[in-house]
């Protein structure tokens, strides 16, 4: 294989055309002609084709960027035998990324963009992770100047770089490993897997840099600046950013804190030897590991645990309390631990970690707890035990904003801080550690500052554990309204009577419904199996519209689908269910 640059062909007599569209990203494989970026000037716009089949490393030039002939486009990764007939396209192999980005003629820009010192902003927003990408663009379409800062070289923040969607392309690859070994069950098999380790990092890496990318055009599009740099607060109208080019300063009306949160570390782990590994590291794939240790057993240790162990890792997951992902209630995790444990090679809960050591020949950890080893070696371990706020990096202090001793950062109703012109949304703010929280928070932080009558007030903010299988839960949980003294109705449909859940092999889940005892309104749900996190959606809904246990048992569901499951938990709790037996004191009567 052979790493070349492709460089911007004869355009004719343009010169310093702007570039556009970027039509490709980093690890997306493309096939000759296949059109890399969108060139316009004042007469036409064209689309530059690739003159081979490759792959992608490297983007070499941005948005706005003006160029000519010659420029470098991309870096490309194509077999050796494969540069025959480049057709009118420059290719430079060699050179550095600087020295080719050096070529390219860069100017002002809406949507990258180096400010300059004494630079004001109407809205800065600091950090481009869902939060803080989404507040930005909803300020800029209520007509407000937008400035976000992003110390990254993409937007999108962890969620996007390296949280929820490159973890979602991996899950999604090992859940049909997982459903092609089970057919050998209903009589279809095949041969074992081959796994591709590069193939499968292009094509995590080609999903991210699709959406990555698709925010870079947005921010464009609505004239949204990014400022590339670290922000801090100087004072409570100012910020200052340190940027690759030194300091600058960048005063502001409003501001927004999206600044996310962080992996923590456990004192005294070997954090610096690269086999310890936090998810970030966790999701570069720089090996499948013959034996992984997964330090937790909460949503983000477990969804790698599932990933590795589908790649072909031994996995040993150790989780310090008695049960695993905590604060869920117990029968919805039950179906999950089952599985876990027959495909794991051990599970130990109510287990510690009370000493890590890097050797030679592996990570060797001490573990204390019933029916673990006292010790015991791994090729790799996982660190998963949970996030910390940033809100302990912005020197908060200078602005007057109040930063608790977590870290977090207190708002109201309306996302705004101890100091009236300051907002704050996200991870940052206190849990949930959720994107789809962020989101909204955004939205309302953007329109409670261009003056609209917005608010934060949620009935329930849904979570999912995207395992295998799928954990999804919204509003009062059964355990927590018994503890609180709630009169409930719990009403299950378990998925083992579901047509759908049986003919695809997964009867292992059911959906719980939880009602008010006394006008039947709907308090809560949980749902276990395949897709629930797509199915937990009309149960949000359902509960912000106040709907009741006669509502969801009269909305005709499709059959047969998983989402029934709704509606047959709901007739449970109505007493009108016939896919089950109610004894007689529970039915509706005619």
């Amino acid at each position: 294989m052979a790493l070349i640059q492709v460089a911007v062909p004869d355009i004719g007599e343009f010169e310093d055309v702007e570039v556009i569209e970027i039509l490709v990203a980093v690890g997306q494989r493309v096939a000759r002609e296949d059109s890399l970026v969108t060139l316009e000037s004042d007469k036409a716009s064209v689309e530059i084709p690739s003159p081979y089949e490759g792959v992608v490393r490297e983007i070499l030039l941005s948005l706005g960027d003006l160029v000519s002939e010659g420029a470098p486009m991309v870096a490309m990764e194509v077999a050796d035998d494969a540069r025959a007939g480049a057709g009118g396209l420059v290719v430079r192999e060699k050179g550095t990324p600087e020295q080719a980005r050096a070529t390219v003629t860069g100017r002002p820009r809406s949507g990258d963009t180096a400010r300059r010192a004494g630079d004001h902003a109407e809205v800065v927003v600091m950090g481009a992770g869902p939060g803080g990408y989404t507040a930005a663009f909803r300020a800029a379409d209520l007509g407000k100047q937008v400035t976000l800062v992003e110390p990254e070289a993409t937007l999108g923040g962890v969620c996007l770089n390296v949280g929820c969607i490159p973890s979602k392309a991996l899950l999604h690859i090992a859940g049909v490993m997982e459903e092609v070994a089970e057919l050998r069950d209903q009589g279809v098999s095949y041969g074992d897997p081959q796994v591709d380790l590069g193939r499968i990092r292009s094509h995590k890496d080609g999903v991210v840099g699709t959406l990555t990318g698709g925010l870079a055009r947005l921010a464009k599009q609505r004239g949204v600046e990014v400022l590339r740099g670290i922000g801090r607060f100087a004072n409570p109208n100012a910020l200052e950013v340190e940027t690759a080019d030194g300091v600058r300063p960048l005063t502001f009306d409003a501001a927004i804190i999206a600044v996310g949160s962080r992996s923590v570390d456990i004192p005294d782990f070997p954090h610096e030897d690269p086999r310890v590994m936090d998810s970030t590291a966790a999701l570069e794939l720089g090996e499948i590991p013959e034996r992984l240790l997964v330090v937790g057993g909460g949503i983000i240790g477990l969804e790698m645990a599932t990933v590795y162990h589908a790649l072909g890792s031994r996995i040993t997951v150790v989780e310090l309390l008695e049960v695993l992902m905590t604060g869920v209630d117990r029968d919805l995790v039950r179906p999950l631990h089952k599985r876990l444990e027959a495909r794991f090679e051990n599970l130990f809960t109510g287990t510690k970690v009370t000493a890590m050591t890097a050797r030679g020949d592996g990570i060797w950890v001490s573990l204390e707890g019933e029916g673990a080893p006292a010790e015991d070696r791994f090729d790799r371990v996982l660190v998963a035990v949970g996030r910390r706020p940033n809100g302990d990096r912005l020197r908060a202090e200078l602005a007057g904003v109040h930063v608790d001793e977590r870290g977090f950062i207190p708002v109201d109703e309306r996302c705004r801080t101890n100091v009236p012109h300051i907002y704050a949304i996200g991870d940052v703010t206190g849990p949930p550690l959720l994107a789809h929280k962020a989101t909204h928070e955004g939205k309302t932080a953007a329109e409670v500052i261009a003056g609209l009558p917005a608010a934060f007030d949620p009935a329930t903010i849904p979570s999912v554990a995207y395992t295998d299988p799928e954990i999804a839960w919204m509003g009062l949980g059964e355990e927590a309204a018994r503890e609180q003294g709630i009169e409930i109705r719990v009403a299950k449909f378990p998925w083992a009577a579901s047509g759908r859940a049986l003919g695809s092999g997964r009867s292992e889940g059911f959906t719980k419904l939880i009602f008010s005892a006394t006008d039947r309104s709907l308090l809560g749900a949980g749902i276990t199996g395949v897709h629930a996190g797509d199915l937990i959606a009309e149960a949000v809904l359902a509960l912000e519209m106040g709907a009741d246990a006669e509502d969801l048992s009269l909305t005709i569901h499709p059959h047969p689908t998983f989402s029934e499951s709704i509606g047959m938990a709901a007739e449970v709790a109505h007493g009108t269910v016939t896919d089950l037996y109610l004894p007689r004191s529970r039915r509706k009567p005619g």
